[in-house]
């Protein structure tokens, strides 16, 4: 018998949610079959068979919350999984002579099935249903069946909160069904109008449970509006001077690279140089300290299915462009196949995001703590600017957005920041030199 437990998952990881078993209670596994798929605050994970054998017992079901080092199914070393040649030979017990009469037969299995499959009392004679512990745990306290509970998340889960909704609902028509009871003894009964009545819950609605991802992300963005003195500054970026770098040599570097050359280097090159003539924006807070980072692991928000997330370009600061290019590339394509590693999304000391790439125009990013200092880049928009007294052109141009914690970075530090990287994205030549 080899216990299927949750694995170790990184230092600031202790529990996750089943969110799907591949394989049903007697299927054969071999070793390195995918038996489940593991949620965690940040990534998925797939648990996988240890040995060959059958997969004897679930202990937990999709959507649990489960430990590390927990104990959530049993494979049976040696067994095999009943195939549908055994089933076909070998005949239920209750079915002793083929020729019986069909109301006799009836009668024998069902005798039979009373006999061998009578469920136990309670609310745990539901057992078999997809429910959480904690929904498990209130239904037994407040003696209900959760076969009665009709309120499901959209695969037929039970969590505490439907056993709830069940029970103040059943609740209400009990007090509602007495007090009618009580008033129809007090008074004859009258004919009242139809009065037609619209019921805001009678409208469609579709209630679905957050991933733990998002669950996740709702917290931590809480968290650091709670915690951080947050504040945005904003400015503008003339894009002209890295439109007609990358028109000139955009054909020439993927040659050469094999990696397209975006914008997502030049702004990473920028920020570096920023970072390094104001440090206090590659720190962050430890109780009353504050912890100075002389290295650049930059973070790069990704937009995936189950959420944003943000992994790490490390050292950014020792490598070129295409480099650059490329592991942004690589990093973006796991996160959208959620096939990154935990030791790819911690450690970052700044993040940029790309707002722009969806059209956004302006936006104030939130911090992704405990970092102090976000970059937002946007849309990049054709605006008439005066160039001089007498002249104005069309240029293309981009809002940037610098949000910061004020605890430790002063309004006159944030701007200049902010100031350096136009003026490096304006100048690209110097990102050689800076960044």
């Amino acid at each position: 018998m080899n216990n299927i437990t949750v694995p170790a998952m990184g230092e600031s990881i202790t529990e996750g949610t089943i969110y799907k078993w591949h394989v049903k209670e007697g299927d054969s596994v071999n070793l390195g079959d995918i038996l489940l798929e593991l949620e965690t605050d940040k990534v998925n994970l797939e648990i996988s068979a240890e040995q060959d054998g059958v997969l004897e017992k679930i202990l937990r079901q999709e959507g649990d919350t489960v430990q590390i080092g927990e104990v959530i199914g049993r494979i049976q070393s040696g067994g095999e999984a009943a195939s549908v040649g055994e089933s076909s030979t070998k005949e239920p017990a209750h079915i002793e002579d083929k020729k019986q009469p069909a109301a006799q037969q009836k009668a024998t299995a069902v005798a039979t099935m009373t006999r061998s499959e009578q469920p136990s009392a309670s609310a745990d004679s539901a057992s078999f249903l997809a429910a959480s512990p904690s929904a498990r745990k209130l239904a037994r306290e407040r003696g209900i069946d959760l076969e009665q509970v009709q309120d499901r998340d959209t695969k037929g889960r039970i969590y505490q909160e439907n056993v709830r909704n069940h029970s103040e609902s059943s609740s209400d028509q009990l007090s509602s069904s007495s007090n009618g009871q009580d008033k129809a003894k007090l008074s004859p009964p009258a004919v009242v109008a139809a009065k037609p009545e619209f019921a805001e819950n009678s409208k469609p609605t579709v209630r679905e449970r957050m991933s733990r991802r998002r669950a996740t992300i709702a917290k931590r963005l809480v968290e650091a509006q709670r915690t951080a003195a947050m504040l945005t500054t904003f400015n503008e970026v003339d894009m002209t001077a890295i439109l007609d770098i990358r028109k000139r040599r955009k054909q020439a570097f993927q040659e050469k690279h094999d990696v397209g050359l975006g914008f997502m280097s030049f702004f990473t090159k920028a920020v570096v140089g920023a970072l390094k003539k104001f440090p206090l924006l590659n720190a962050e807070i430890d109780g009353e300290d504050i912890v100075i980072k002389k290295y650049y692991d930059i973070g790069i928000a990704v937009s995936a299915k189950e959420g944003l997330v943000v992994p790490v370009v490390r050292d950014a600061e020792r490598l070129g462009f295409a480099e650059i290019e490329r592991t942004i590339g690589e990093l973006a394509g796991k996160a959208r196949t959620n096939t990154l590693n935990i030791s790819e999304l911690q450690g970052g000391t700044f993040t940029i995001t790309n707002g722009g790439v969806f059209g956004s125009l302006l936006s104030t990013p939130i911090l992704n703590t405990p970092q102090v200092g976000i970059l937002g880049m946007h849309k990049i928009q054709l605006r008439p600017i005066a160039i001089d007294q007498e002249r104005m052109e069309n240029r293309p141009m981009m809002y940037i957005a610098l949000s910061y914690d004020h605890r430790i970075v002063d309004g006159s530090e944030a701007v200049r920041f902010l100031v350096a990287v136009k003026e490096m994205l304006e100048d690209p030549e110097s990102l050689l030199l800076e960044g």
